[in-house]
């Protein structure tokens, strides 16, 4: 592990100052849930909430968008034909980041002639949204007056929504599955260190962990820890209530509920990223390091049918951008100077090979009323595993 520059080191410490005064206004301990959310959301001191830089080559971690134009003009081309198809349609982004999908889908979408009548962006990050504004201003300033700001979820959405490695950091409950019951993991603190303990877990959780049991046939093992997001079907919800007539589309980290709790995933999905570095301690660099846990797309596409909407396609990253026309973006690469060609050709291996993001990214379309279907789900579509 590369250790904290000076600058750095001492935010965490400011951050886990904050964390251990809630855990002391706690009486002790505080649930894992809270922990993340503190770590990476305190005003001012949590990894989202700070100024440090988070993606790129001198950032924790590298997003689709930061690797190639190319997600985003593939995507782009998936949008087009809705937001043709749709009345007045927009284009809703949750969590731009640096806010460079939202260049690259703008570009391309005013090259299809599809551009939307907005542009929207919910961020919950002041320092993010400053960035986001900065790069479209510099990057696109003719499409500046079409993108919008948002601090909630609008009443009501036409169009196409997309989160982009948005659910793998809403917080999630760390679990231990005990003979006796389920078991919370919480945080507390030890001399200078984090550390966990269980307690009985509470209703929801148990319930929650036994949900899971049910569901997939089978006890989990005894002392088997994993996670289980809260935060997930709750967000699903609120943007099932927003969706009219068009298609979510999340990509993100994760798999089906069968693979999540499988019994040999003990320790569960968990990831801490931190200078490009992956680890399993999440007890360590709040505020400066960034956490994350897969996402249970079973539980993605049950919240959202339960909420009215329809899955319209469940595939690998690999599998949306060669079925969503990856090869037409590639039509003229021969006509490129040799080291555009050798780049471009690495910037697809991240994006599609297995050993890369092409499998452990999946996409899910969760749409309402009748919209064209998508190229990017017309084959290898693995609905039926969720």
């Amino acid at each position: 592990m590369p250790q904290p520059d000076a600058h750095s080191a001492a935010h965490s410490t400011r951050c886990a100052r904050y964390i251990r005064e809630r855990v002391l206004d706690a009486g002790g301990s505080i649930s894992f849930a809270e922990f993340m959310h503190y770590a990476l959301y305190a005003p001012g001191l949590g990894y989202y909430s700070a100024g440090a830089r988070k993606f790129g080559a001198d950032g924790d971690f590298v997003t689709a968008p930061e690797i190639s134009t190319l997600f985003g003009n593939v995507l782009a081309r998936q949008c087009a034909g809705i937001i043709r198809q749709v009345d007045d349609a927009s284009l809703l982004e949750f969590g731009a980041g640096s806010g460079k999908l939202a260049v690259d889908l703008l570009r391309a979408l005013s090259r299809h002639d599809a551009l939307p009548r907005e542009y929207r962006i919910i961020e919950v990050s002041a320092d993010l949204r400053e960035r986001q504004q900065r790069l479209l201003h510099d990057e696109l300033p003719e499409f500046v007056d079409r993108v919008v700001w948002l601090d909630r979820m609008p009443d009501s959405h036409h169009g196409v929504i997309i989160a982009n490695e948005v659910l793998d950091a809403l917080p999630v409950e760390r679990f231990l599955r005990r003979e006796d019951g389920v078991r919370q993991l919480r945080v507390t603190v030890e001399g200078d260190e984090f550390v966990f303990v269980d307690e009985p877990a509470p209703e929801v959780l148990a319930m929650a962990v036994e949900a899971i049991e049910q569901d997939i046939g089978a006890s989990l093992p005894e002392g088997f820890i994993s996670e289980v997001s809260l935060s997930a079907p709750a967000w699903v919800r609120d943007m099932a209530a927003t969706l009219g007539q068009g298609i979510a589309l999340l990509f993100d980290y994760g798999v089906s509920r069968r693979e999540y709790y499988a019994s040999d995933r003990n320790e569960g999905w968990l990831r801490c990223h931190f200078r490009h570095r992956v680890h399993s301690d999440p007890l360590i660099l709040p505020g400066i390091q960034d956490l994350t846990a897969w996402v249970d797309f079973t539980a993605v596409a049950t919240a959202a049918v339960d909420a009215g909407l329809e899955v319209a396609g469940y595939v690998s990253q690999s599998q949306f951008l060669l079925g969503g026309g990856l090869d037409e973006e590639l039509r003229d690469i021969a006509g490129l100077p040799l080291e555009s060609q050798l780049e471009m050709s690495g910037q697809i291996k991240m994006l599609t090979l297995p050993g890369e993001m092409g499998e452990n990214v999946k996409c899910v379309g969760l749409v309402r009323d009748t919209i064209p279907g998508l190229d990017a789900f017309g084959s290898a579509d693995r609905t039926h595993t969720l």
